[in-house]
């Protein structure tokens, strides 16, 4: 009886152990499938994201011209005849564009269809015709074939961003407008070009005149004061918590708190620069200088971090035959380690500058969300930068800035993307496995 008892338990177990590895296999199966089904769905979100900001920036690169016949006339623009270029400068020119477009239009007579025929082309025309003139006086007298920017609704109407079917007073653009373009790109009077003020400007009032030059100069400038204040600052501190500073509770509570300011949240850092660089130190607002400074702040945990990091990486053996030739500490750290962790402080670095080159709030608080037409020249400037430019822009009730807007987004993920792309690629590089 028993060994009928036991020869039906030794048929037993096997099924029960192919039953249980089925499951197991079955369990693996499904965990696999949900961590397809999850990567699936980041990357159909994030080409999403992306088709959504290109489809809205795209138009953006480029802008919309009319060209007209502009008599050039030496009573308006010189009177004297000095040709002095302070006089030549301060012309009235917008004054022949209007004479152009009234010339052009003979029958608009009533005073609100000339101010609606004026604004076809942009308020920069006049500066367009002037940099001609200043440029060549001998043009003065002379009537001159010149391409002069849309008004930056009648370039949202050559996109094709305004709806013709909607009532007039549904739209911003009026339907004698329309037919004044019509008969324009109709005589070859307009042209679509690649758009160089976006890339030669800073911002302006008007969509069409608006660039980014002065947010990139900002960014850089503010990147540049992150770095030279957060690196060496960040580095040297690694440097003395991991390889000098003595282990008791005071270094303990040290990297406790480093550890804290590394997830505090980046408006916390801003309300700091407030309080202390702005009131206190009585520094420039809206500058670059400070900017940088509070951005440095934000940055310090994060270099810190990865420099402990790479310093721990680097293995014991290397500072022990250092140390066995005779070398002193500080020889060991500055001579063997520091070198071979350098790449991994670097790669930190990187990723801590793109973390703060994406930063809004800390700079709205110290007054960079100003409105800022001039390209900083230093670090004291007011200027603003790259993320705070898509938040003014965002925020601007112009069609055309909703293009601008993403543009813009479209150069700050650009620089990003290049930014962790160098990171990787160092860390590629130089990455040595022990």
């Amino acid at each position: 009886m028993t060994e009928m008892v036991a020869q039906a338990s030794r048929i037993k177990r096997p099924d029960l152990s192919t039953a249980r590895l089925k499951r197991r296999y079955a369990a693996e199966r499904r965990f696999q499938r949900y961590g397809f089904l999850a990567l699936m769905s980041g990357v159909v979100i994030l080409g999403i994201l992306l088709t959504t900001i290109v489809s809205k920036g795209y138009p953006a690169f480029q802008e919309t011209f009319v060209a007209l016949d502009i008599n050039l006339d030496g009573e308006t623009i010189d009177p004297q005849g000095t040709r002095d270029f302070e006089t030549l400068r301060r012309a009235d020119y917008m004054a022949l564009v209007k004479a152009s477009l009234r010339e052009r239009f003979p029958e608009v007579t009533d005073r609100k269809e000339k101010r609606q025929l004026y604004r076809l082309v942009s308020g920069d025309a006049g500066q367009t015709i002037g940099n001609l003139v200043t440029a060549d006086p001998g043009l003065i007298g002379t009537t001159q074939r010149i391409w002069v920017k849309a008004d930056d609704e009648i370039d949202g109407l050559a996109k094709g961003f305004v709806d013709r079917d909607l009532p007039e007073d549904q739209r911003r653009v009026k339907n004698v407008q329309i037919g004044w373009y019509d008969q324009l790109e109709a005589d070859d009077a307009v042209e679509r070009r690649f758009n160089t003020t976006f890339f030669s400007r800073a911002d302006s009032r008007e969509p069409e005149q608006a660039g980014i030059l002065g947010a990139v100069v900002g960014s850089a400038l503010t990147l540049i004061v992150t770095l030279l204040v957060s690196f060496p600052v960040g580095v040297l501190a690694a440097i003395y918590l991991e390889e000098f500073a003595p282990k008791n509770r005071w270094t303990d509570l040290i990297e406790v708190n480093i550890n804290n300011l590394a997830a505090v949240p980046s408006i916390v850092f801003g309300l700091l620069g407030l309080a202390v660089f702005l009131n206190f130190f009585g520094m420039p607002r809206s500058a670059p200088l400070v900017g940088g400074l509070v951005l440095s702040l934000m940055t310090l945990p994060t270099i810190i971090i990865a420099a402990r990091a790479a310093l721990k990486a680097v293995p014991p053996s290397i500072r022990e035959a250092a140390l066995g030739v005779g070398a002193s500490r500080h020889q060991v750290v500055m001579h063997h380690v520091l070198p071979l962790a350098m790449p991994g402080i670097l790669t930190g670095t990187i990723i801590g500058m793109a973390q703060a080159l994406g930063e809004t709030a800390p700079l709205i608080m110290i007054g960079m969300v100003a409105f800022i037409a001039d390209v900083p020249q230093g670090f004291t400037d007011p200027s603003t930068v790259l993320p705070v430019q898509i938040y003014i822009w965002a925020d601007s009730p112009e069609r055309a800035f909703v293009a601008r807007t993403s543009a813009a987004i479209m150069m700050l993920l650009g620089f990003l993307i290049t930014m962790n792309a160098l990171a990787v690629m160092l860390r590629k590089r130089f990455e040595r496995r022990w």
